[in-house]
């Protein structure tokens, strides 16, 4: 069979120009789009961030009405815009990723009225009465504000004073606590006082006394209920192995404690460790059934603030033995 004769394009008579004319070249046509090709579709615009012009303009709001001095504090300091978008946002981060709180029990808090809270107090500096304010507002339903009752010294001290003042705190006497429960208010007392939170490392987890019921007292006449609470990884966040009692009474402050980080680093061993916390809320125990008089009587004044204190012990115990780690 003889080899086909391969014809070159400018030989190709079909396509071949007559002699003497000149053709002009036609323009290409693009070739038609295949049947399975997508047609190019304009790409959408993308949208802001979520909300962030809100929050801008939130934020100059905010800041203009701290310039003008347009926001109010009640009779106590409480400042409650300064605590909902400056101090709790700076907290959050401690309590969600660094110290990683678990809460339990929040439904035992009432969803309106007062109530006082009693809880466990540790952990060398009061990180926990902080931690606590978050638990309530952040897991309650009603995102409720707890005015926590602190001692003498924390409104000693410049700057911390204003702080503690803004954030709802107020001095650890039965008038104020009162006082707030008939306004309706959570009130959060930890009764151990620095006993508990600068007790060694070696006693971690055993409640110390619990005064003279003094709290019990005010729950009676204010005819709120009582809701023991147990705070478990506060304790190893700054493990006390030694006090500095002289230097304790030269600085003024009840002691001067000695971790295995401070003093010995430095300002790096004020560096709280990254325990991992339960906080839990027990069952309330109702105080609106007794007489107005049982205020006065010691012996049921004993009787519930022991009934506290061993709820609470209780717990720590359960807790202690349910958690995997300290870290984890």
């Amino acid at each position: 069979m003889a080899d086909a004769k391969v014809i070159p394009f400018d030989e190709d008579r079909s396509r071949r120009r007559p002699s003497g004319r000149r053709v002009r070249a036609a323009a290409p046509v693009p070739p038609e789009p295949a049947a399975h090709a997508p047609l190019l579709e304009p790409v959408p615009e993308r949208p802001a961030g979520p909300g962030w012009d809100r929050k801008i303009a939130g934020g100059l709001s905010f800041l203009r009405r701290r310039i003008t001095g347009e926001y109010e504090v009640d009779e106590f300091g409480y400042d409650k815009e300064l605590t909902d978008q400056v101090l709790m946002s700076l907290m959050r981060p401690l309590f969600d990723r660094y110290f990683r709180v678990e809460v339990k029990g929040i439904e035992n808090i009432p969803k309106e009225g007062g109530a006082l809270i009693v809880a466990n107090h540790s952990g060398t500096l009061p990180l926990d009465g902080l931690m606590l304010q978050v638990a309530v507002h952040d897991h309650h339903p009603a995102q409720r504000h707890l005015r926590l009752l602190a001692a003498d010294l924390v409104f000693m001290l410049p700057v911390v004073n204003e702080l503690a003042r803004k954030a709802g705190h107020t001095l650890a006497c039965a008038e104020d606590a009162q006082r707030l429960l008939e306004a309706g208010e959570l009130v959060g007392v930890m009764p151990e006082g620095f006993k508990g939170i600068g007790k060694p490392f070696g006693d971690r987890y055993k409640l110390q006394r619990f005064g003279r019921g003094g709290f019990v007292s005010t729950a009676l006449r204010a005819g709120t209920p009582i809701v023991p609470c147990s705070i478990v990884g506060a304790e190893e966040i700054y493990p006390m192995v030694g006090n500095a009692k002289t230097l304790a009474r030269l600085l003024g402050i009840p002691y001067f404690p000695i971790t295995p980080t401070f003093p010995l680093l430095g300002p790096l061993g004020a560096l709280p460790l990254p325990t991992k916390w339960t906080i839990q809320f027990g069952e309330p125990i109702a105080t609106d059934g007794y007489a107005a008089e049982a205020a006065e009587d010691p012996m049921l004044m004993f009787n519930l603030t022991d009934q506290v204190r061993e709820q609470i012990q209780h717990t720590l115990y359960r807790l202690l033995v349910q958690r995997r780690s300290v870290f984890f």
